[in-house]
């Protein structure tokens, strides 16, 4: 991409952008024209289009994050990516908000998914920093609404550590506060009688591996699937543990699952601590330990928020809408 100034003055800029094929330019955005409008709506920046070339105008600073979002764009594609609405205007947002982890920055980190699906790879900057912090800490937290990826992305990292041979099994785990942790009562052995708390995992694992491998997996205990209850006097060694739910732990039980990884273990704890189910008067584990690991070496906690929702887009507007209640009823 190359750039020349064609105008300037005190109120406005414009920019040009050369592209060898109008075939190129017009894949940055998708293919989809009536998208450059968002770069007005985001930025305030229109942007006219012919041939191999685009023409932006506007103030000085918003030219300039526009330009930003097309050289991100530019080295996506050049890096072999397909790119879709959603990633032209993630770029837009980015450059938005001020971020610096972009499009290209997030389709560089794929981990690879069943057989014939492509790739898994980060949506939005924030399950890029999570994913790049599973790979750099013992331990991390995945933190926020429903929907963001924080329990798929943990088993994505767990199903590639284990393929890369960095750990020798993965253990899903998760409180049954349902069921009390008494799960004595019901029906069948220990993997039907907690599979109903542990669909989630179950879902994203059979996502990406095939069922013959998902089985063999399971019935060699290379992938274990227990209630947090049954984790304690355990040592987990080379093992990457995925605690879900966690905002349903009491103090204790977040304590012992955090005190069971042995050496060469990874662990994700993946949580909302607004939709704690404990009875009245228990507090979460959760909320204590966001408040006793700050700053401790090899824990990183990373937030999502109702941007980083990747189901329906209604779900977002709806997280968005709650939040806002809920904080108005505070004040």
């Amino acid at each position: 991409m190359e750039s020349v100034v064609t105008n300037e003055d005190e109120a406005s800029v414009e920019l040009k952008l050369d592209f060898e094929t109008p075939q190129f330019l017009h894949a940055l955005f998708a293919n989809e024209a009536k998208e450059l409008n968002y770069l007005k709506e985001k930025l305030g920046v229109s942007a006219v289009t012919r041939e191999g070339w685009m023409l932006l105008k506007g103030d000085k600073e918003s030219v300039e994050k526009a330009k930003q979002a097309f050289s991100d764009l530019e080295e996506a594609r050049r890096s072999g990516n397909e790119l879709t609405v959603k990633e032209f205007r993630m770029a837009v947002d980015v450059v938005a908000r001020g971020g610096k982890t972009g499009v290209s920055a997030m389709t560089k980190l794929k981990l690879l998914g069943n057989r014939g699906r492509k790739p898994v790879v980060p949506r939005t900057p924030q399950q890029s920093k999570y994913l790049q912090a599973m790979l750099e800490n013992d331990v991390v937290f995945g933190l926020g609404p429903a929907g963001t990826g924080k329990t798929y992305l943990a088993m994505a990292m767990a199903l590639h550590m284990l393929k890369e041979k960095l750990v020798s099994r993965i253990i899903l785990t998760r409180p049954a506060v349902e069921a009390g942790e008494a799960l004595g009562f019901l029906p069948g052995d220990l993997q039907e009688k907690v599979a109903p708390y542990l669909r989630p995992l179950y879902d994203a694992m059979h996502d990406m591996l095939d069922p013959d491998t998902g089985k063999r997996y399971m019935e060699d205990g290379t992938i274990e699937i227990a209630p947090l209850a049954y984790m304690r006097g355990r040592t987990l060694a080379n093992s990457f543990v995925i605690l879900d739910e966690a905002q349903n732990t009491t103090p204790e039980q977040m304590f012992m699952l955090l005190t069971r990884i042995g050496e060469g273990s990874h662990c994700a704890v993946t949580g909302d601590s607004s939709q704690i189910d404990l009875k009245k008067g228990v507090r979460s584990g959760l909320l204590e330990a966001q408040e006793a690991l700050v700053g401790v070496k090899s824990v990183e906690f990373i937030h999502f928020k109702a941007e980083d929702v990747v189901r329906h887009p209604v779900v977002a507007r709806i997280i968005q809408a709650y939040d806002k209640h809920r904080e108005s009823k505070v004040l």
